[in-house]
């Protein structure tokens, strides 16, 4: 008899994702489901007390805008709704190593160039530095405790003004404390710098930091100077 092949699990569809998405935030952000209505209803009203009282003459512009009302609504809905879901499933990573990195991947754009690995690490207590590119010149951005990150962000610092004098370095720090960023505003917080450098001057920039080394520490054992490639098939 020929052997059952093995029942491969189907991934969820889009309807289910959505529906689990929503039921996440949902439950993460109290105010989630409120702004999704107000969202939609609020344009649909204006919508319609602008039909009311500018448009009730003409059958084919009531029909315009009653689409263009309903369409509008149900995109600014859905934005809101994006957005809201988008903060709650950062805050739900806050405070995790390499949620940083995860922010500055998926939302940090525009010109901008940042990398996953963070450019130093302390090994003790995985508080870490990550390091952006971009027209506020150089970011540089904290994960962890604020007093234990001081001497790491002021080495890191010390290396990009060697590397690149003149160019402006900023520093944000990402944790709970007074006076930091929350990781959900950490992309907004950038946007908001400074603009200090052009598109050339970022290439500039960009390539000067590439020949910069990791602050990352080896682990105990292993000797670099006899580490060798590994060998070919």
């Amino acid at each position: 008899m020929a052997e059952k092949k093995p029942k491969v699990k189907k991934e969820p569809g889009r309807i289910k994702q959505l529906w689990q998405v929503y039921k996440l935030t949902a439950k993460a952000d109290k105010n989630f489901v409120p702004l999704g209505i107000l969202s939609f209803v609020g344009p649909m009203a204006a919508g319609i007390v602008l039909i009311l009282l500018f448009f009730m003459d003409s059958p084919l512009s009531i029909f315009l805008w009653s689409v263009s009302t309903v369409l509008f609504s149900i995109l600014l809905a859905l934005g809101v709704l994006s957005r809201r879901a988008e903060r709650a499933a950062f805050m739900r990573i806050s405070g995790q190593p390499g949620a940083v990195a995860a922010v500055l991947t998926a939302t940090l754009k525009r010109g901008y160039s940042t990398s996953e690995m963070p450019v130093a690490v302390d090994p003790k207590s995985r508080d870490a530095v990550y390091r952006a590119v971009g027209r506020a010149g150089v970011v540089l951005i904290g994960e962890g405790s604020s007093a234990r990150l001081r001497q790491l962000v002021e080495d890191e610092k010390r290396k990009v003004s060697r590397a690149i004098p003149g160019v402006t370095v900023s520093v944000l720090s990402v944790n709970d404390q007074p006076g930091s960023v929350p990781l959900h505003a950490l992309t907004k917080a950038i946007y908001k710098l400074k603009k200090t450098l052009s598109r050339a001057e970022i290439s500039v920039v960009n390539k000067r930091l590439a020949g910069l080394g990791l602050n990352i520490p080896i682990p105990k054992g292993i000797d670099p100077n006899r580490m060798r490639a590994g060998r070919r098939m």
